[in-house]
């Protein structure tokens, strides 16, 4: 039997409600990689047509938000982190080349903040990644990708500050 968006953030929400911490987010990233082997999940959870930013499920008492992200082509992205926010994100289709990156300087002012490139590798479907709150990363699409992400809130709600990758 398939599992349906409802079900699966009822999961999440349990493991969170459990766990709260690092501990419960290690849960929810177990839980992204199961739903990723999950066909039918995918096909309404990701159906054709979905926008490059889709909340499928906003937690009404915990904040946690699941999304639906579909990219038709080629894009790519700054370093960036996801403010006082983790982030998971779960590769359905495509890839997704990620890099992490080391903060020489958190932004300031009107000054951006600068970061030095780490290193990089590739999301395939299937993989689920756990991105604590400040952890700088970048992701780059080198063609069409579908994701399910989970955010620890809704990142429509906050404003972040740029960074500059520095040589």
């Amino acid at each position: 039997m398939s599992l349906t968006v409802e079900q699966f953030a009822s999961k999440c929400r349990a493991a969170l409600l459990a766990d709260p911490g690092p501990a419960g987010r290690v849960a929810v990233v177990e839980l992204v990689q199961e739903a990723l082997k999950d066909p039918a999940f995918l096909a309404e959870a990701l159906p054709e047509g979905t926008p490059e930013r889709k909340v499928l499920y906003e937690d009404p008492d915990l904040g946690f938000t699941i999304l639906a992200h579909a990219y038709a082509g080629a894009k790519g992205g700054s370093p960036h982190d996801h403010g006082p926010s983790w982030a998971i994100y779960g590769q359905a289709g495509g890839e997704t080349v990620m890099t992490d990156w080391d903060c020489l300087a958190r932004p300031d002012g009107s000054n951006p903040g600068r970061a030095k490139r780490l290193r990089d590798y590739v999301l395939k479907p299937g993989d689920a990644y756990l991105y604590e709150p400040g952890v700088l990363h970048s992701p780059r699409r080198d063609g069409p990708t579908r994701l399910l992400r989970i955010e620890g809130i809704n990142m429509d709600r906050v404003t972040r500050l740029p960074y500059v990758a520095a040589e």
